[in-house]
């Protein structure tokens, strides 16, 4: 993520591509409206602390933030 966006607090074209391809490959059957509002929200917390490998994004999506 660029220092620009993160001022913004706003992603760039190339960045929402990439996050909805993150969302889309970690997809899990039968999972709820609410179970997917959770993943998203789970990449795009992991994504703005600054993970942005896609894979690990798949991965980390699939748990539960830790607090």
């Amino acid at each position: 993520m660029s220092i620009a966006s993160m001022a913004r607090n706003t992603f760039t074209p190339d960045e929402i591509v990439m996050l909805g391809r993150v969302f889309d490959r970690g997809s899990i059957e039968g999972e709820t409206a609410e179970q997917k509002e959770a993943r998203a929200s789970r990449i795009i917390a992991n994504y703005m602390a600054g993970i942005t490998d896609e894979a690990e994004l798949i991965e980390l999506s699939r748990r539960p933030l830790g607090r």
